[in-house]
């Protein structure tokens, strides 16, 4: 669901969204900051290839997956950073397909799963060396096929304001891609691949 302070008119004020999420999402662009509260899964290889095989230990419809293997301690999260969301290009379709409406993670994911995402789904980027500020803003609720370890089980979370950047929109909107566009510009700029006059 999102939310916001009375007075908001969208622009650059933070959007509050919390889980399960609906179509609002739908509203988002690449490059906005939101914070997100509610329940998320984290899931990676591992997890996302027993729910293919085993079927949801919870309900997809709005739910938030988290790439994430989290060290926990005596029922409490120690840290919880994202995972490389790359790792599970090939494993995400079908999730979306299920009803998963928001990804966390981090360093973006393939041009083929921002397609999938499109009237979908969001992508939120959340910075990979802020483990412990995730974690603060964390509970953990309950664990799901804990028999894959700590770092692959799926950890229910609950979260409370988690800052996060739509990285990737349910338009087409990609941040990773326009950063590696102009990247491209700039380092051709500087070295540029043409061999005339040499």
């Amino acid at each position: 669901m999102l939310g916001g302070t009375p007075g908001d008119r969208g622009g650059s004020s933070m959007k509050h969204l919390t889980t399960p999420l609906g179509d609002e999402i739908l509203e988002l662009k690449a490059g906005e900051m939101v914070t997100l509260s509610g329940t998320v899964y984290t899931a990676r290889d591992e997890a996302h290839m027993r729910i293919m095989e085993d079927g949801f230990p919870f309900d997809p419809k709005g739910a938030v997956l988290y790439h994430c293997g989290p060290v926990i301690s005596d029922n409490r999260i120690v840290v919880a950073g994202p995972t490389t969301s790359a790792r599970m290009n090939r494993l995400t379709r079908f999730m979306l397909d299920a009803g998963i409406k928001g990804i966390i993670g981090k360093g973006g994911m393939s041009a083929q799963v921002r397609e999938q995402l499109k009237g979908k789904a969001v992508y939120f980027a959340f910075t990979g060396g802020c483990a412990n500020l995730a974690a603060a803003r964390m509970n953990l609720t309950g664990v799901r096929y804990p028999d894959l370890g700590m770092a692959e089980a799926v950890w229910v979370i609950e979260l409370d304001n988690l800052p996060l950047t739509v990285a990737m929109d349910a338009h087409g909107g990609d941040l990773f891609a326009v950063v590696e566009e102009h990247a491209h510009e700039v380092f051709q700029g500087m070295y540029p691949t043409s061999t005339t006059g040499i």
